[in-house]
């Protein structure tokens, strides 16, 4: 079972930081072309991304998960879950398409982007809602095959769309000379590279996942949406968070802040896919093992899972504190001197929300694929809403930008006290309670 639990989470965990990493060039090219001005677009625009992966990652982790449980307790009719899952993210990406055809400026100015801003970004922004039924299929994809005993074609799939990402990023920006626009094309298309390659084992001897079809049941997708709602508040929390902290750092700082912040998001975007790559990777093996009757397995994983949770947070926090000002360096390509000053205090500040975030991911997918909504809710809407949006108003009234810093850790924690009183984990056998 060791070696099986390394294998998925490895494999899982790698797949993650793929995504993360073409955000990450995104981020240093954008800077690269367009500068300080290039990143607040960028950050002003976290928020959609945010809206469509949560959608995506509810949908297509929600039925995946639903399928390996009613597959582990011997269901026969699932061989439609997969054909619906893909049909729900094409018919709720239709208002994403028109929004991107008709509003994308008003969007942003939504947003906080002053006319210049928006005028820059408009483009970028309408590509990117473009591509939400994309964006938003590729999470089935690779759900499916995970939970089909193949993370590693998953992990390929993510790893070769990422690759292409910022290949494409470069060539389309700055040879073609197509700047925001090129790096919007080339994130819309990347999602297709890691569908084709996922579909190498849909086509193939090894594939399980049925393609039946049935007429579409909403309450066939409200029951699967369940198993994703931890998905959906991490994805969203991402969202939510950035608006927040957009609409306050604007008025303490002003753009400047908000580009500081945009580096300091993006390169907590890649501790998230850690701790997320984490989570999905043990999702298959915990909702089967459940699904099973095993209870000492699941509790087994569930140790093993925290073990690595605790040992990544652990390195996440010392790297960043020993690379603070060369990661800033690496996106403030003009050299800019206060935003060097916003993001060296912001990034130190920020990342001590690290000492139990990934432990809350860990659990609130835990509780999503054990089948208890309720508690996987609760946990990701506190840490994903409620908690760091109250903790960043109230905060930065008292302490003004180190306080918005500071929310983050101070929710991660109240959510970490919030999953101890709640209890139910383990009893002394390591059984579900």
């Amino acid at each position: 079972m060791v070696k099986r639990f390394l294998k998925y989470v490895a494999q899982s965990v790698a797949g993650m930081l793929g995504i993360s990493v073409y955000i990450l060039a995104d981020t240093f090219f954008i800077s690269k072309s367009a500068g300080a001005d290039g990143l607040t677009v960028l950050n002003l625009e976290l928020p959609v991304y945010g809206l469509i992966y949560a959608i995506g990652s509810m949908i297509g982790i929600g039925s995946a998960t639903r399928y390996a449980i009613k597959k582990a307790q011997g269901e026969k009719e699932i061989d439609y879950y997969f054909m619906q899952s893909l049909f729900w993210c094409v018919v709720i990406s239709i208002p994403f398409i028109l929004l991107g055809l008709f509003m994308p400026e008003q969007m942003l100015r939504f947003m906080g982007a002053d006319k210049d801003i928006a005028e820059l970004g408009k483009d970028y922004l309408r590509i990117i809602l473009f591509g939400a039924p994309l964006f938003m299929m590729n999470f089935t994809f690779t759900a499916f095959v995970r939970n089909d005993n193949a993370p590693a074609i998953a992990m390929i799939g993510a790893l070769f769309g990422s690759v292409f990402n910022i290949v494409f990023d470069y060539i389309l920006m700055f040879p073609m000379g197509l700047g925001l626009t090129g790096a919007a094309l080339a994130t819309a298309i990347s999602p297709m590279v890691t569908m084709l390659i996922c579909g190498v084992h849909y086509l193939g001897k090894h594939n399980h996942v049925g393609f039946g079809w049935k007429l579409p049941s909403v309450k066939h997708l409200l029951s699967c949406c369940q198993f994703g709602v931890a998905a959906f508040v991490g994805e969203i929390s991402s969202a939510i968070t950035t608006i927040a902290f957009n609409t306050l750092i604007l008025g303490i700082a002003g753009n400047t802040g908000i580009a500081a912040y945009g580096v300091i998001a993006n390169i907590s975007l890649v501790a998230i896919s850690i701790f997320n790559g984490i989570s999905q990777g043990t999702q298959p093996l915990i909702s089967s093992a459940y699904g099973s009757g095993e209870r000492k397995d699941t509790g087994t994983l569930l140790k093993a899972s925290l073990v690595v949770t605790l040992a990544v947070q652990a390195m996440i926090i010392i790297g960043i504190w020993g690379c603070t000002d060369w990661l800033i360096g690496v996106f403030n390509s003009e050299g800019n001197d206060m935003l060097l000053l916003y993001a060296h205090n912001g990034m130190r500040l920020y990342f001590f929300g690290y000492l139990v975030a990934g432990v809350n991911i860990m659990l609130a997918g835990y509780f999503s694929a054990t089948d208890r909504a309720a508690k996987a809710f609760v946990v990701s809407v506190l840490r994903g809403v409620f908690a760091i949006v109250g903790c960043a108003i109230l905060m930065s009234k008292i302490w003004g930008l180190n306080g918005v810093w500071l929310s983050f850790p101070a929710a991660e924690a109240i959510t970490f006290l919030v999953v101890l009183a709640m209890g139910g984990l383990f009893d002394k056998e390591g059984r579900r309670e």
